[in-house]
């Protein structure tokens, strides 16, 4: 069971975010703050694991509390909490778990709970043990039919190149994304390798390689991506150092 900290300016969200952790069997203590100040103080004194902060407090905000925190020695995982979109890409910059709107859904919060329980175990962490920092799973911030959510960069299957813009395909759906493919292929180069100039391709998610023939290919899930012959040596190079064996 993890400890959790809610800050909020307003009880009647700190109320409702209480009683829907409180029927997640995962959740142990939780402890409340009704400002930035308030929270630093329970932070000071209790083990706390996750910390599911409101953006818009008086005083010291969300934002402000997090960056406070990333001095603490035990850093709880951060999800945000709040009914402001605009603030997700602030909230990805500072290594949050996950970023709610409010008002939440009891499904989504499940999720949310099943995301901080990763990136601490993924830490060593636990209600013994350091919360979860640098070992946090990288997170994006994508929007789709006008709600800016969290993903994580492991979920990503594969890239498509649109333009200026990049689509991001999971297992569930796919996010369009105003990053060129060239500058995710150079920040990604540690578990994705371009393998066509509209593909960029995650490794570990390859399930079947065909690179002999006229129409070499990889599919990831159900969908047969191209492999183009200039990028069939690199592509080779990678499995190989992947310990992956291709299928002629």
């Amino acid at each position: 069971m993890i400890s959790v900290l809610i800050a909020d300016d307003e009880q009647p969200a700190i109320d409702e975010l209480a009683f829907l952790l409180g029927q997640d069997p995962r959740i142990g203590v939780i402890h409340q703050a009704a400002s930035g100040a308030e929270a630093i103080r329970v932070l000071t004194r209790e083990p706390v694991d996750a910390a599911f902060l409101d953006i818009h407090m008086p005083g010291l905000n969300g934002f402000d509390l997090a960056r406070a925190m990333q001095r603490f020695e035990r850093r709880p995982a951060l999800v945000f909490v709040t009914a402001d979109e605009e603030g997700a890409l602030e909230a990805f910059d500072l290594a949050a778990v996950d970023y709610l709107l409010k008002p939440v859904r009891t499904e989504r919060l499940h999720r949310s709970v099943t995301r901080v329980v990763e990136a601490l175990k993924a830490a060593g962490a636990g209600s013994a043990g350091p919360a979860a920092s640098e070992s946090q799973p990288e997170m994006i911030a994508v929007t789709l039919g006008g709600t800016t959510r969290m993903i994580r960069r492991d979920d990503v299957r594969y890239v498509q190149a649109q333009g200026d813009y990049a689509r991001l395909h999971t297992e569930e759906a796919s996010y369009l994304v105003r990053v060129p493919m060239a500058d995710l292929e150079r920040q990604w180069s540690d578990s994705f390798v371009r393998i066509h100039r509209s593909y960029l391709v995650a490794i570990p998610h390859l399930s079947r390689i065909r690179l002999g023939g006229d129409h070499p290919s990889v599919t990831i899930d159900a969908a047969e991506l191209p492999v183009s012959r200039r990028l069939l040596p690199a592509l080779r190079e990678r499995l190989e150092s992947a310990t992956i064996r291709p299928r002629q």
